[in-house]
């Protein structure tokens, strides 16, 4: 009988994860060539390093605000935060993002709580309600992180 991994309720099964490998790797090359939108969304690459493996990792993530103010939402991951957020808060020195335009930037990561993620909320839902819907249907608080250039 074959050894199947046991699958965590609330998490992406294999097929899940997958289809996500698949279209994460599709959204990196097209920031890549310069098109770093998604469905009416700013999308950067974010470099992350693995927090169990040390592999580097990169990830399409929407962003909102300007670009002295980068504001990400960890909304992604079903009843857990998504394994690029759990990546970028372990080892946030190795942290750094990718633009359309190009260039690679450092960055430091800052979770907003308090006034200041709900004011960053606000921008998010504001720009984006279909977030704000999906955080009304979940079991936890989405993070709210700020990525400052270094």
């Amino acid at each position: 009988m074959e050894n199947k991994e046991q699958h965590k309720s609330g998490t992406p099964g294999r097929f899940s994860r997958w289809m996500q490998h698949r279209m994460n790797a599709r959204m990196n090359t097209k920031v890549r060539r310069g098109k770093g939108t998604f469905m009416g969304m700013d999308v950067l690459v974010l470099h992350t390093v693995g927090r169990r493996s040390g592999a580097e990792r990169e990830s399409p993530v929407a962003w909102f605000g300007d670009e002295q103010n980068r504001i990400v939402v960890a909304s992604g991951g079903g009843s857990q935060h998504p394994d690029w957020f759990a990546n970028l808060m372990a080892n946030p020195e190795q942290a750094s993002i990718e633009l359309p335009d190009g260039s690679a930037v450092p960055v430091t990561p800052e979770r907003l709580e308090g006034a200041e993620r709900e004011q960053a909320w606000q921008l998010i839902a504001t720009a984006q309600p279909r977030i704000a819907k999906y955080q009304t249907k979940s079991d936890r608080i989405y993070p709210v992180v700020r990525l400052v250039a270094r």
